[in-house]
Order: structure tokens, then C-alpha cells, then sequence
């Protein structure tokens, strides 16, 4: 679609963009679609497969698996944002994303990403309720205040959300509407701004990096008590779950928020674009794919529930 003009020639208002996406030839094209697609596949069938097991196994009704669920349907979600579209583009010869369509993908996956990172803080929280203090662990992790954590979380991912997009749709876009990148999201768009974007980036870092922050800071200080618990602890069993359940959750943490400061939090982040897409492939595809499996091999109740629901459907 052409693009509309309001008088300054400098200011240039796209119907559409295009997401360029990778480089290279067909049979490039070819091994990226068949690697996303792959990715995408895995981890459709883990997040699925972690919800449904949580949902049908009773053993599995606690706070720890109703977090552990949602971040399932968290990975699953903003998966679904990003690579259904981007593998569509591999072999479109337009790659055309309209500026609605653009807007809207933007806003869910900073939704979906926001809202997973305050979750991974919430799950840590719980750990520290359910190692540290046991005794008050079933009245102050109670089903409605698990609901009103998340929804928090969600609530906390929709203010980040409506901030980032709208302060950066708001800029006006000139010269190119060519996206250098394989989905809709901040630094390559502020790249096509002709505005000043130096309070989008003030935003953008500082928002990022107050979540990143406050998460890694609670995480820590909940892993630290927990530490200490554990240590006390007489029971040699007891120490390996709970070691086994906390290193599950710290490799999540850490791989979620390594990548996203990479990503957004680090100086000189806007510009480097190649280094961003493949960032980008890591915590949109790998890690809602690794979750599942990093909580489900190391966790034994999962393996549990797993087997007793494929005795029941054997028996079926």
C-alpha cells in the first residue's frame, strides 16, 4: 500500500511494513522455516502437555503447579504471537505485516513477556513461603491469593504493554517501512523512527531493566533464605527435592532474564539488529520450549502424574 503524507515530506504514515527477517537464499529460508517450525512444534506439544497433566492430575492441585501452568500458558501464548507469522514469511515473497496487525503483535507478546517475568518472581516467592515458612505456607498462598498474584502479574504486563506500544506507534515513521527483524517489537521499529526516540528508549531500558532488577532481586533473596533452610535440613531426601525443585525454577530465571537484558537492557541494544534476531529466536522459540522440559525431567511429581495418567488412558 502506498504511503499516506501529511504535508511534511519528512513524516511518512505506512498502512503497512515488512518484516525482512533473515537473509539468505531458498535453501536458507528453507533450513530457518524447518528449525522455527521444529521449535514451534516442541513446544505447542511440552506447554499443552504441562497444562493438561496439571489440570487432570489432583496430585498436581497446589500453588506451585497452578504458577507453574500459567507459565506454561504464558510460553505457549507468546509463542503462538511471534511464530506462526514468522514462518508464514519465510517463503511470502511480500512478507507484508499491516500496521494494525503490527500494533497488535507488539502489544500482546510486551503483554506476554512482561507478565512472564513477574511470574517467575511470584513462583520464586512462593518457593521461599513453602520452604521458609510451611506452617503459614496453606493460608497465605490460599487458591484467591495465587489468583490475585497472577492476575497482578498480568495487570503489571498490560501496563508495560500499553506504555511501549503507544509511546512507540506514536512516532512517526519515514523513508522505509522494512522491518529489520522476523516479528513486530520496539528496537527495530525505533530504528524507522524520524522522530527524537530518546524518551522511547528511557522507557524502554528503564522499564526493562526496574523488572529485570526487581525480579533477579527477589529471586535472590528468596534463594538466599532458601539456601539456608535447606542447610538445616536433617533430611538428606528433603534436601535433593527441594534442591531439584529450586534449580528448575533458577534455570528458568536465568535464562529468561539473561536473554531479555541482552535484549533490552543493555547500552547499544537498539542498533545492533543481527545480534537481535538471534536473541529474539532464543526467548520467543527455545526457552517456552526448554521450560517444560526443565521443570518435567527434573521434577519427579510431574513424571508421577505423567505415568498415572498414561495408565489411566492404557486402561481406558
Amino acid at each position: 500500500m502506498p504511503p499516506h503524507r501529511n504535508g511534511n515530506l519528512s513524516t511518512v504514515y505506512f498502512q503497512d511494513f515488512v518484516l525482512e527477517g533473515f537473509e539468505g537464499g531458498l535453501e536458507t529460508q528453507a533450513l530457518l522455516f524447518a528449525v522455527f517450525l521444529a521449535l514451534y512444534m516442541v513446544t505447542v506439544l511440552g506447554n499443552v502437555t504441562m497444562i493438561m497433566v496439571i489440570t487432570l492430575d489432583a496430585h498436581l492441585h497446589s500453588p506451585m503447579y497452578f504458577f507453574l501452568k500459567n507459565l506454561s500458558f504464558l510460553d505457549l501464548c507468546y509463542s503462538s504471537v511471534i511464530a506462526p507469522n514468522a514462518l508464514a514469511n519465510f517463503f511470502s515473497p511480500s512478507k507484508v505485516i499491516t500496521f494494525a496487525g503490527c500494533v497488535t503483535q507488539l502489544f500482546f507478546f510486551s503483554l506476554l513477556v512482561t507478565t512472564e517475568g513477574l511470574l517467575l518472581g511470584v513462583m520464586a516467592y512462593d518457593r521461599f513461603m513453602a520452604i521458609c515458612s510451611p506452617l503459614c505456607y496453606p493460608i497465605t498462598m490460599c487458591h484467591s491469593a495465587c489468583i490475585r498474584l497472577v492476575l497482578g502479574t498480568y495487570c503489571g504486563g498490560c501496563l508495560n504493554s500499553v506504555v511501549q506500544t503507544s509511546f512507540t506507534f506514536h512516532l512517526p515513521f519515514c523513508s522505509s517501512n522494512h522491518i529489520n527483524h522476523f516479528f513486530c517489537d520496539v528496537p527495530p521499529l525505533l530504528q524507522l523512527a524520524c522522530g527524537n526516540t530518546a524518551i522511547n528508549e528511557l522507557l524502554l531500558f528503564g522499564i526493562c531493566g526496574l523488572i529485570i532488577v526487581g525480579v533477579t532481586f527477589v529471586v535472590l533473596v528468596s534463594y538466599g533464605y532458601i539456601t539456608v533452610t535447606i542447610l538445616r535440613m536433617h533430611s538428606v531426601t528433603g534436601r535433593r527435592k527441594v534442591f531439584s525443585t529450586c534449580g528448575s525454577h533458577m534455570a528458568a530465571v536465568t535464562l529468561f532474564m539473561g536473554t531479555v537484558f541482552v535484549m533490552y537492557a543493555q547500552p547499544g541494544a537498539i542498533e545492533s539488529m543481527e545480534q537481535g534476531k538471534v536473541v529474539s529466536i532464543f526467548y520467543t522459540l527455545v526457552i517456552p520450549m526448554l521450560n517444560p522440559l526443565i521443570y518435567s525431567l527434573r521434577n519427579k511429581d510431574v513424571k508421577k502424574a505423567l505415568w498415572r495418567l498414561g495408565q489411566k488412558h492404557t486402561t481406558m
